[in-house]
């Protein structure tokens, strides 16, 4: 895999959104906190466009990304917000100067779908955590680990244990993120080989029978089998029909990974919770699942 190269002071960090439509005072936060980690802040052009629910129509959208893709004095792109517009505009975007010359590229939830295609496709190292919308909201301890991996450093997580966890060690590449994306990126250009890797879910505001539904979708398509292990970020805010399905989303989720013998963890501090901590999408990772669990993700960009 390829690793941006770690960010310095002076180093100019875009804005863009790829999604749902956003407003300066929602963004001022963001651009004060990468200001006093002495980064320079650019916005898209478009960041502050309207159209319905979207940061403007998909061209405007696509046009912002692509300028931060391709300006070679911004060193990472930080997305404004989630929601939903990715997929609609990942297919207009010309990745060649990204592979050229990657740069970090920060988001969760709608931005799986470019987590996931950029993997897929160029094997690029990106990151999956808050974006400029959270950052008023997110600890500073989670915002000074995220500081910490984009200059270079490593990062070691932990989590308590959970009485659905499957105890065991793996190590492979760290790939996923929001299930909801995951199941509609099946067959698509942006899909993922999840063989020997260790996958994440998280998910928000779904059915628990639309979680089993998905599950399903990954058990048949193969991409449960040969996994190398399993880490389940925050199912958030379930919710369930007048007739109860009977299981939460945990549980929905480890029968249908029983049969596998890989580890699997539950209740990982990630996906969407305010203690949304980073995961390096497509480095290696170790996961140790014991009477605790830790995610180990090196930063090999200064090896």
């Amino acid at each position: 895999m390829i690793f941006p190269p770690p960010l310095v002071a002076g180093d100019t960090v875009a804005i863009v959104a790829t999604a749902r439509k956003v407003s300066r005072d929602e963004m001022a936060p963001a651009t004060g906190i990468l200001q006093q980690w002495g980064l320079q802040v650019a916005e898209g052009k478009n960041l502050y466009a309207d159209k319905n629910q979207f940061a403007g129509d998909d061209s405007l959208r696509a046009e912002d990304f692509q300028w931060a893709l391709d300006n070679p004095k911004i060193k990472a792109v930080l997305f404004a917000r989630g929601g939903y517009g990715s997929v609609r505009i990942i297919d207009r975007i010309d990745f060649s100067e990204f592979k050229k010359k990657p740069k970090w590229l920060i988001g969760f939830s709608d931005i799986t779908t470019i987590h996931t295609h950029v993997h897929s496709h160029l094997n690029v190292v990106t990151l999956h955590a808050p974006m400029a919308i959270n950052f008023p909201k997110t600890p500073d301890a989670v915002l000074n680990q995220i500081k910490d991996f984009l200059w270079g450093n490593n990062v070691v997580l932990n989590a308590p244990a959970h009485p659905l966890n499957r105890m065991k060690n793996a190590t492979g590449q760290l790939i996923g993120g929001n299930l909801s994306i995951l199941y509609s990126l099946a067959s698509s250009a942006s899909d993922i080989d999840t063989k020997g890797k260790i996958l994440f879910l998280e998910d928000l505001d779904e059915y628990l029978y639309h979680i089993d539904r998905m599950m399903m979708q990954l058990k048949r398509s193969g991409k449960l089998h040969g996994l190398a292990g399993l880490v389940v970020g925050a199912m958030s805010d379930m919710k369930d029909n007048t007739i109860p399905f009977g299981k939460t989303a945990e549980e929905i989720i480890a029968e249908h990974v029983f049969e596998y013998d890989f580890p699997v963890c539950f209740g990982f501090p990630a996906g969407h919770i305010t203690e949304n901590h980073l995961l390096a999408m497509g480095g290696y990772a170790e996961l140790i699942v014991e009477n605790k669990v830790t995610l180990k993700m090196n930063n090999k960009a200064l090896s």
